[in-house]
């Protein structure tokens, strides 16, 4: 026993000296880091909080601004706004637009089968008509081409002042197709009619822009007439029959099966024939289409092995990812076609059992150079005597050994038969089969409306010059058929075309009250197959300053930009046409992607009638859902609009000035002043909106009056450092007021229409509107404009404060103010701040002139506003100082967000060594942006960071009223091995298994109303080639009794 006490006691007496030793180490360590004193630390932050509010509320009149307001308090009504009620009345209004749209289609339909109906086909017709490619042009003699009249064409303002005549159309041939063919000239002739009611049409709504008839024969008649100018090979491709709006009014929904053949026969320029004609029908599917691609010879492959067995939506993604697997296709062995018979008719019939795909047409294409056999027993057993499956057969190359057997299988299952000899031959003869899928629909003369999805069609000559600043047009389309009402041709069901006119998306827009959305509110709608017909977030994503989208903006699906929502509950209640409520956080990206804003969400939907639509609108919780009611004189409000710097925001709908041509040249400032005199009694006004624009301009008039004082006060702002005050209100009217001159201003962009962020239009509130209504009450938010190249490289700083009404969480904001100042004015403030100190004899134990530690100003997202080095003035704080970002973190002084969460979007990798070359292919992947909020309850955090030898302390103090932070580092102690906190995107990639599930996954879509796949009266002899029939006696029997019973 008293050898074990000596040995606990000898224990914890080199447990005392090692702890002693210990102590003393880290007493050595822990004093040799720069202690930075809390006290010092918000003296400075509190001067500099001071000074630069003085300033911001000085110039912007923010305290004039809310005293006149609150003047007017006992005169307004606070109304709670009823959301489902909101988004019912605007999906009304939707409603009546899209119909009006449809009616005017309706109209073209009817005189395009009257005038049909009425013609004689005339082999020997000889007919000048308006070429779009040759109109105006002459020859080295100065005389008119043929077909190339002269055509007046006069610039106007409806269509973006492009040279167009809104007297006639004009019509575009396809280069690969003859100008005078019979079947195009007595189309041509015909159609002419068309130019009555296109003119009749625009009269009656001149909200229309461009109306169309695509022929099915290739011609495109188009109105109002235009200019159309080859590519610099001389050559238009374009072919109306191969647009979205000519599809989708012509066929039905459709399941397809591809089978190409890649036996050793196919090698060389059949192979290439054959992944062209591929290719092509692909562009013929569209998203309310399934597919998948079957390469045979001895044995089935799979183009994407993965989909083995199962179609997918022919959206753009799946296409193009179809597309790039196609090249890897190569020629050898013995095509053993009766296999890929059977795998195709089983995965159909399958298919069709899951109720996922069109549940309507089914079809197999074959692309082949021959086939030894008919194969009549696969048939037997799959497809007869319904035929249910059509049979499209393509034989590839000139030869024509096999071709009759290729005839009879087509001929025989309702299909069709045609020959691709050249890669020239493709796309004409792949449109074959779309005619043969409107059959039933022309039989039953049903003119079903389709409405495409949001896409830019850039082929069309007015989309190349219909540039905005932000790029090419969104549009819709609504389309219809025309169908031959000859009774002669009836069973053949002969399609003649396709009507159609175009609806900007911003069309749609103008039908939402921006103003009773709120300061974050907005609405969107949405297809059938729960793409985007229109949301502000359907925009280009920012990387490394550069532009990233979407190809043409199609096939976005919801669930991208509303991406919070996992579970699709959102999505899904609109595809599924329902009507109700539905709330979450959300983290909505702004300034170029760069910072977020981070609320709560109220979403309310509902269908919109006559349409494949839904409409939703989102309201954020707080002062997003409160609106209030002002009321003055119309004499007041008129005085007080007449200041020559009142705007009001030009993409919203005051008044309406697109229904006469003569008020298309007002600004909505203009018709409301117009409107309001009477001198224009036919504008169509908002009225409640006009009301609540008269009252803000009286409560926020002698706010000009006051920066004109400040202007005029020579002892201010002598050194210039504000260069602008700025107002804007819940009504889109804005104010601005330099006190520089136009050519002294350091941002000369700045609340202009480049500047988009920072302007009211159609979809979002200016930017500084937006963050400062995020704001305590009473608060500044400042912020350096990012510029979109890598290195920020903005010269200035905006102040902005929002004005409410009550004080209190239910007021709703009615305003907001602020300013724009020099960057080196402002930092000058913050440096000057910085060496102020509580000693009495007035040394400063510590200033940030001191080497020993680095001074910082950032704002609320951790962007650098000041730094002792200039040059990393707008980077964000992580990149410069990783070690004390990521300790913020930890303490949960700033969160990180991860935003724009890309469901379904795609990257560029290299393909592996096998490839033998360089090749990029697409690959799915999510994507996820990082963004930085700091925690609006700490005010002030001391920390100290453990690196390799040393311990770094920092400081970061809350500047008072404002969401700026002072940050104070150790320069002494370097962490280099704590890696820098960056801003850029990850892209999360998955392995082949998980890529595989993703493909096959399949979101719920609502499939279209009316479905045409087949009609007991179809001529199914119509089928590319009976008359060359010489298959075996029994088998053409066969063919003929099929052929009789199943009419």
């Amino acid at each position: 026993m008293p050898e074990n006490l000596n040995l606990l006691r000898a224990f914890w007496g080199f447990s005392f000296i090692f702890w002693t030793a210990f102590n003393t180490a880290l007493v050595d360590v822990v004093g040799s880091e720069q202690q930075i004193p809390l006290s010092v630390v918000k003296l400075w932050a509190s001067a500099f909080g001071g000074e630069i509010k003085s300033i911001a509320a000085k110039y912007s009149g923010s305290q004039l601004l809310q005293k006149k307001y609150k003047e007017y308090e006992k005169d307004v009504a606070i109304e709670e706004i009823d959301g489902l009620q909101l988004v019912k009345k605007l999906a009304k209004n939707m409603e009546e637009m899209f119909h009006k749209k449809s009616e005017a289609v309706r109209r073209l339909v009817e005189a395009a089968e009257d005038a049909y109906l009425k013609h004689e086909f005339d082999a020997d017709l000889q007919y000048e008509y308006f070429n779009a490619v040759l109109i105006n042009e002459r020859d080295e003699d100065g005389n008119y081409l043929e077909l190339g009249k002269e055509f007046i064409l006069v610039p106007n303002d409806h269509f973006n002042n492009l040279p167009v005549n809104i007297s006639l159309s004009d019509v575009q041939v396809p280069t690969n197709m003859y100008n005078k063919d019979p079947a195009i000239v007595n189309g041509v002739y015909w159609s002419e009619s068309l130019n009555k009611v296109f003119v009749d049409n625009f009269d009656r709504d001149p909200s229309l822009i461009w109306q169309y008839f695509g022929s099915a024969k290739g011609f495109f008649r188009q109105y109002p007439g235009i200019k159309w100018e080859p590519d610099e090979n001389g050559v238009i491709a374009f072919d109306c029959r191969n647009r979205k709006w000519y599809i989708q009014a012509a066929t039905s929904p459709k399941d397809v099966v591809i089978l190409v053949d890649v036996s050793g026969s196919m090698k060389g320029l059949r192979l290439t024939i054959a992944k062209q004609t591929v290719s092509s029908i692909l562009d013929t599917l569209g998203d309310d289409d399934f597919f998948n691609i079957i390469a045979y010879n001895e044995e089935l492959h799979y183009v994407e092995p993965c989909l083995n067995g199962t179609l997918v939506q022919a959206d753009r993604a799946n296409k193009e990812h179809f597309r790039e697997h196609l090249d890897k296709l190569f020629a050898k062995g013995i095509g053993m076609l009766d296999i890929a018979l059977n795998e195709a008719f089983n995965m159909l019939n399958e298919f069709n059992h899951t109720g996922q795909g069109s549940i309507c047409s089914q079809a197999i294409m074959l692309i082949t150079d021959g086939a030894v056999d008919t194969y009549d027993t696969i048939f037997a057993k799959y497809n007869w005597p319904d035929r249910k499956v059509r049979i499209f057969t393509y034989l590839i190359g000139r030869e024509a050994a096999f071709a009759d057997n290729l005839k009879w299988m087509a001929c025989a299952n309702k299909g069709f038969f045609t020959q691709i000899s050249t890669l020239a031959d493709v796309q004409e003869n792949v449109m074959e089969y779309l005619h043969v899928l409107s059959r039933p629909k022309v039989i039953d003369q049903e003119h079903d409306v389709v409405w495409t999805e949001a896409y830019i069609d850039s082929t069309l000559p007015q989309a190349q010059k219909l540039a905005d600043d932000q790029g090419l047009v969104l549009m819709t389309t609504v389309a219809m058929p025309v169908f031959s009402k000859q009774n002669e041709t009836r069973s053949k069901g002969i399609l003649l075309g396709v009507v159609g006119t175009d609806v900007p998306v911003k069309e749609l827009l103008k039908t939402i009250p921006k103003y009773k959305l709120g300061i974050h509110g907005y609405a969107f709608a949405i297809t059938n197959n729960g793409y985007i017909l229109t949301h502000p977030e359907l925009r280009p994503l920012y990387e490394e300053g550069k532009k990233r989208r979407k190809p043409n903006y199609s096939s976005v699906d919801l669930s991208e930009v509303e991406w919070e929502d996992r579970d699709d509950v959102l999505r899904n209640a609109m595809v599924n046409r329902k009507t109700g409520k539905f709330s979450m956080e959300v983290k909505k990206t702004v300034d170029k992607g760069k910072r977020v804003l981070v609320m709560t969400n109220d979403y309310y939907y509902t269908d919109i009638k006559g349409t494949p639509f839904s409409l939703g609108v989102a309201l954020s919780r707080g002062h997003g859902k409160y609106f209030f009611r002002g009321n003055v004189t119309v004499e007041e409000g008129l005085h007080d609009l007449e200041h020559p710097d009142v705007s009001l925001a030009d993409e919203w709908s005051y008044c309406n000035t697109d229904l006469h041509p003569e008020h298309r040249q007002m600004t909505q400032l203009e018709a409301i002043k117009r409107y309001l005199t009477g001198k224009e009694p036919l504008l169509q006004c908002d009225k409640e909106l006009i009301q609540e624009v008269l009252f803000d301009a009286v409560v926020s008039a002698p706010i000009e009056a006051y920066w004109t004082s400040l202007a005029l006060n020579k002892s201010e702002n002598s050194d210039k450092g504000v260069e602008v005050a700025f107002l804007g209100t819940r009504t889109g009217l804005s104010r601005i007021n330099l006190f520089v001159g136009p050519e002294q201003l350091t941002n000369q962009d700045f609340l202009t229409a480049e500047d988009k962020e920072n302007i009211f239009n159609a979809d979002h509130f200016p930017l500084w509107y937006r963050r400062a209504a995020e704001q305590i009450p009473g608060s500044f938010v400042y912020s350096i404009p990012f510029s979109t190249e890598t290195a920020n490289k903005s010269n200035v700083v905006t102040a902005s404060t929002a004005i409410q009404l009550l004080d209190d969480r239910k007021s709703p904001v009615v305003a907001a103010v602020g300013i724009q100042m020099k960057l080196d004015f402002f930092q000058r403030k913050f440096w000057t701040a910085s060496r102020q100190c509580a000693s009495l004899d007035g040394r400063c134990a510590i200033s940030c002139d001191d080497e020993a530690i680095n001074c910082y100003l950032i704002d609320n997202n951790g962007f650098i506003l000041v730094s002792e080095d200039y040059r990393q003035t707008g980077y964000f704080f992580g990149e410069v100082e990783g070690a004390v970002m990521n300790k913020l973190l930890t303490m949960g002084s700033f969160k990180r967000f991860l935003v724009e969460f890309n469901l379904r979007s795609w990257w560029h990798s290299d393909l592996t060594a096998k490839a033998q070359r360089l090749k990029q292919t697409l690959e799915p992947c999510d994507t996820e942006y990082p963004a930085f909020v700091s925690e609006r309850t700490i005010k002030e955090t001391t920390g100290n960071i453990a690196c390799d030898d040393c311990f770094k302390s920092f400081v970061i103090q809350q500047i008072p009223s404002s969401n700026l932070f002072m940050v104070v580092v150790d320069n002494e102690c370097f962490c280099d091995s704590v890696p820098p906190i960056t801003m850029a995107p990850i892209e999360i990639r998955y392995n082949e298994s998980l890529k595989c599930e993703r493909l096959k996954s399949q979101k719920i879509r609502r499939r279209p109303e009316s479905c045409h796949g087949f009609h007991p009266e179809e001529n199914a002899r119509e089928c590319g080639g009976v008359s060359g029939l010489s298959a075996k006696p029994p088998l053409l029997l066969l063919l003929l009794l099929l052929t009789v019973f199943s009419r």
